[in-house]
């Protein structure tokens, strides 16, 4: 088995979609980064690696047995010992992964660069561990959503622009339950004004739907205005708009 020593890493927990896990140049002063002091590292297919990268599913059973307790943390000068702890790799992406215990990627986190390059200079000439198990989800397989966003609508995008654009769609999935026609018609009249004849003829549904469509892809300052009325009142959202803005990047 091959293994990483001395390996930095930034856990972002419980994210099913690998642009969440942000790479090295998006990590923050305030993200909380630590020293693996020993990891096992493993080269798969690139099926399972999409299956790690972008799901919260169980892990392959033979994989778990292979690295268990195989990964230490440093902390304070201590060696603790890991239950399932690794960086896996299929010679085209890099992710690390702690199930804290459980049997699923609940803590993924992306290395430096360095230490990226070294991996790929690691597994260079090795073949991939071949693991059998149920039947694995692949990308197209996986069912997005108003609150699990496709790549496709988050390409391109920065962490910050990410996030609140996850929170805009959190306060469209809100205004949805509330079922309110005059305030769905008030919003997308706000994101779309020379359209406001024609709005006060839809219903609830087409409204909605309509104004989802037409913020799902891209982002723009048109965006942002529309986030940022929406949550006004709100103290859970405007509390995540706030981090959003107090944040900086290293």
């Amino acid at each position: 088995m091959l293994y990483l020593h001395d390996i930095w890493v930034n856990w972002f927990e419980g994210e099913e979609n690998g642009y969440n896990v942000c790479h090295f140049h998006e990590w923050r002063k305030d993200d909380s980064v630590e020293l693996l002091d020993q990891v096992p590292l493993l080269k798969v297919d690139a099926i399972l690696f999409n299956y790690i990268e972008n799901d919260l599913m169980d892990l392959p059973q033979q994989l778990l047995n292979d690295i268990n307790q195989k990964a230490y943390v440093r902390k304070n000068h201590e060696r603790i010992q890991l239950d399932y702890c690794f960086v896996v790799t299929d010679g085209q992406g890099i992710i690390a992964v702690d199930t804290i215990g459980y049997t699923l990627p609940i803590r993924k986190s992306r290395l430096i660069p360095r230490q990226e390059q070294l991996v790929y200079d690691m597994v260079s000439e090795q073949e991939s561990i071949s693991y059998s198990f149920g039947s694995i989800r692949t990308r197209h397989d996986k069912e997005y959503h108003i609150l699990s966003p496709s790549p496709e609508e988050m390409a391109g995008l920065t962490r910050k622009e990410r996030q609140l654009k996850q929170l805009l769609f959190m306060a469209l999935d809100q205004l949805q339950s509330t079922k309110n026609t005059a305030e769905v018609r008030y919003w997308y009249t706000e994101w779309d004004p020379q359209k406001y004849g024609p709005i006060q003829s839809l219903s609830f549904d087409e409204v909605w739907e309509s104004l989802y469509e037409e913020t799902r892809h891209g982002w723009s300052p048109k965006h942002v205005q529309l986030c940022e009325n929406l949550i006004k009142g709100q103290p859970f959202f405007e509390k995540l708009w706030e981090l959003e803005h107090e944040t900086k990047v290293n």
